[in-house]
């Protein structure tokens, strides 16, 4: 068996996903850091404090999951629902967010804490899941198009695409939208 298998299998057997608390906000905080000071992945030009992500996680346990992967008890990824536009309307429907630690990425934990979540949001309600993704036609050093890959090989489809409409890094990023239906619109 090959080192990687192995690897795989280990960590596929070891891993496990909570939900998260406002104390995990430090760990879940040292996940996301990379994304914004490295990546276009988000948009958000500086890492927040530890104080404000806490906020983020208890505004967010208020109505909606978040979800933690652990793999020997340490925090390696997080997903999380939050509203997707502030309306009545929109009640049945919620934008997804997913950070995964560059070290576990391939392992599975992405797919198991999205399919945790969607058993999650399926009895309060939640029928559509939207995310919002940062794209480039021809990947560089900040981008490359794995997240609409992961979320294409989730069952998500591209509904809309804008372009140059995030400026990070000294240069124009496209954004796009992809979305699942998880339940019937009965």
């Amino acid at each position: 068996m090959s080192d990687i298998i192995h690897g795989l299998m280990q960590i596929q057997s070891k891993y496990t996903i909570r939900e998260a608390s406002p104390s995990d906000a430090k760990a879940l905080l040292a996940i996301y850091a990379p994304y914004v000071t490295d990546t276009a992945v988000t948009f958000e030009y500086d890492v927040p404090s530890e104080e404000e992500f806490r906020e983020r996680i208890e505004n967010t346990l208020k109505k909606y999951p978040y979800l933690v992967a652990e793999v020997d008890g340490k925090p390696v990824g997080y997903c999380y629902a939050g509203v997707f536009k502030n309306r009545a309307a929109y009640n049945h429907c919620v934008e997804t967010s997913i950070y995964v630690d560059s070290s576990y990425q391939g392992y599975g934990i992405g797919t198991a804490l999205y399919e945790e979540l969607e058993k999650r949001l399926r009895p309060i309600g939640i029928l559509n899941v939207n995310a919002c993704i940062s794209f480039i036609d021809t990947p560089n050093e900040y981008l490359s198009n794995q997240s609409p890959e992961f979320h294409a090989r989730r069952g998500y489809q591209t509904v809309a695409h804008f372009h140059k409409c995030g400026f990070k890094f000294g240069r124009w990023f496209d954004m796009i939208w992809m979305e699942k239906m998880i339940g019937p619109h009965d």
